[in-house]
């Protein structure tokens, strides 16, 4: 299992600390941010696979920023699947 961190630009969380196995997202720890959405997005990715993740997730604007914490997950991941 690889585990990442990765330091969101533009919204509230701070840091994500992401677990991945074989392609597919073992755990997802937010810091920072809107603690129970945050919690419920780590849930919902949680055996979901990364191209699953950034299909649903890039693009989502928070209000009026240009990304969003679920936007800055999917980057997150783009930039594991290219490592």
């Amino acid at each position: 299992m690889a585990k990442y961190t990765y330091y969101p630009q533009g919204v509230c969380s701070r840091q994500m600390d992401i677990e991945v196995e074989d392609g597919i997202i073992k755990d997802l720890q937010v810091t920072g941010g809107c603690h129970g959405n945050l919690q419920g997005i780590s849930m919902l990715v949680r055996d979901m696979t990364i191209d699953d993740v950034i299909a649903k997730l890039q693009g989502i604007r928070c209000g009026y920023k240009n990304t969003s914490c679920p936007d800055q997950l999917a980057q997150a991941l783009i930039a594991i699947k290219n490592q």
